[in-house]
């Protein structure tokens, strides 16, 4: 706020020169009746120069009267409503300057905090996406996994099957073979080493297969 420059009137120092104007003004009045002054002021009419100066001190007087009248009871207050008037005005650009310096800041910090939300919205969905991505390998991956699992069980249980399949094949086929060897040769030749000779020739069957 700017200072005021307009001098302090001092109330003593007002009554004094007003004290002093009325002097002045009593005593040029009564120098001017008295004619004190006629010794100077004729020599100076006869040169073309009219002075009276009772009449000038009186009129310096009532100018210190009037000057320091007029100043404590005009001037001083109307410099102090014009000071008043430059401080509210200063106060009320210095708000504004400090809403607009506000609205400048929250201005930026709503850009900031929209890119820093915009910012943490892409990487959230890079995540997402990363993360659905993964899944989806992980998936694959088992599905694979239990596919190959489900392709081995399948297979195992397949020659395990044909295994069981081929010894019940080899047993009646060794039972049959037996059989038909007993009515042919009308004799019981189901012996250890009658099986022996037909298991080892079915199983180079089935190698041969």
């Amino acid at each position: 706020m700017t200072e005021n420059t307009q001098p302090k009137s001092n109330p003593a120092m007002v009554v004094g020169m007003i004290v002093i104007g009325a002097i002045l003004m009593v005593a040029g009045m009564v120098a001017y009746k008295a004619h004190a002054f006629d010794a100077i002021e004729k020599p100076l009419a006869g040169m073309g120069i009219p002075l009276n100066f009772g009449k000038t001190i009186s009129t310096i007087g009532v100018f210190l009267i009037l000057f320091k009248v007029i100043e404590y009871f005009f001037f001083k207050p109307l410099h102090e409503t014009i000071d008043h008037r430059t401080g509210e005005l200063e106060k009320t650009f210095t708000e504004a300057e400090t809403l607009r310096a506000d609205m400048t800041q929250m201005k930026a910090d709503y850009e900031k905090r929209l890119a820093d939300t915009e910012a943490s919205a892409r990487e959230q969905i890079q995540a997402q996406i990363k993360e659905a991505q993964d899944l989806k390998k992980s998936l694959m991956a088992d599905a694979q996994r239990q596919a190959e699992e489900y392709k081995q069980t399948a297979i195992a249980e397949i020659e395990a099957e044909k295994r069981k399949v081929l010894g019940d094949l080899r047993v009646e086929v060794t039972k049959l073979s037996l059989q038909a060897t007993e009515k042919l040769l009308g004799a019981n030749i189901d012996s250890d080493r009658n099986r022996k000779l037909i298991d080892e020739f079915l199983s180079t069957v089935e190698v041969k297969n």
